[in-house]
């Protein structure tokens, strides 16, 4: 299965890695696990992202031998000429950042992700949309390669994997799923120690975010979509920060009336930030490429810089018409 895979990494001898721009736990897991096996096969291999690892992901980082770096024209551009760049996570050029600019500089760029391919990508690489999550399939190229992990990588990838399956909950969580989060295990990861980190690490300011959310809340299309809109004045008024809003999307979920939620976050830049989760039952994936964004059947977002009136107004008429089909 990763044949392609294993023959680019032969034909280079440095790599750049990066993910998409506001890294999550899927694309940090993925990028420590492969800057693993590179080192093991005797392969230069440096970590360069877009933006600085979120505050809440902090813990992934503590202590690890691995430097994630934040991406420096000037500083970095002299690694570019000799190195092939490795994107994991996404294979959409718009979703890099500001590392996009390296595309053109180095030797070559090759795509590891896990997400439906969109029809006008243009990196290429090797995609399997049936993997849960990228650092599930970087632990089948670790296992392949006979590369093992300690204990912070194999943190940081069963952290991807969970992130990425809401803790084994979604609908691409298969075998595959569980002997990647095993092998984790056996390397030295604490599911534990992880769920609390993501799930029970939140600031105060976090939490009365949440409640900012919830006073927002409306069932629309008879309860079948709820929507949820944070405005600027909303992070001022509880003290949050933008990425304060992880997993408030799927709160509305719960009801089960609810097919799909969205959430719509207005940045102080005034660009919108569209999350939307799904039941199964409709695919937000197209959805949100109709967007410019992407992402799987029951999870996925875009950027809008259209307003926030005009963003919900389109993106309702685009799920309605969804529902109705």
């Amino acid at each position: 299965m990763f044949e392609a895979v294993l023959s680019f990494l032969d034909s280079h001898k440095s790599f750049i890695l990066t993910t998409h721009d506001a890294p999550d736990a899927d694309g940090l897991g993925a990028e420590l696990v492969m800057a693993a096996i590179l080192k093991n096969t005797g392969k230069d291999a440096r970590i360069i992202n877009s933006s600085p690892v979120p505050e809440y992901l902090q813990f992934l980082i503590t202590d690890i031998k691995t430097e994630i770096e934040v991406w420096d024209l000037h500083k970095h551009s002299p690694l570019l000429e000799n190195s092939a760049m490795l994107i994991l996570d996404t294979s959409e050029e718009i979703h890099l950042g500001a590392v996009r600019e390296a595309l053109k500089m180095t030797k070559a760029n090759y795509v590891i992700d896990h997400h439906e391919l969109k029809p006008v990508s243009k990196l290429a690489g090797f995609i399997d949309p049936t993997s849960s999550s990228t650092s599930e399939l970087m632990i089948e190229l670790a296992c392949l390669t006979g590369t093992g992990l300690d204990q912070k990588t194999a943190t940081a990838a069963y952290a991807g994997i969970v992130f990425d399956t809401g803790f084994f909950a979604y609908p691409k969580t298969t075998e595959r799923t569980f002997r990647a989060a095993i092998k984790t295990y056996e390397w030295g990861a604490a599911p534990n120690h992880i769920y609390r980190q993501l799930m029970e690490n939140s600031s105060c300011a976090a939490v009365l975010l949440q409640r900012q959310a919830l006073s927002n809340l409306e069932f629309l299309s008879e309860k079948k979509i709820a929507l949820i809109i944070l405005k600027k004045e909303d992070f001022e008024i509880s003290g949050a920060e933008f990425e304060d809003v992880e997993n408030i999307v799927n709160i509305p979920l719960k009801a089960r009336e609810v097919e799909i939620s969205l959430l719509l976050k207005e940045k102080s830049s005034g660009e919108i930030f569209c999350s939307l989760r799904s039941k199964g039952a409709v695919n937000v994936s197209k959805i949100a490429r109709n967007f410019g964004g992407g992402g799987h059947i029951t999870a996925a977002g875009f950027r809008s810089s259209s307003g926030l009136d005009e963003t919900v107004k389109n993106l309702l008429d685009c799920v309605e018409s969804r529902l109705n089909m």
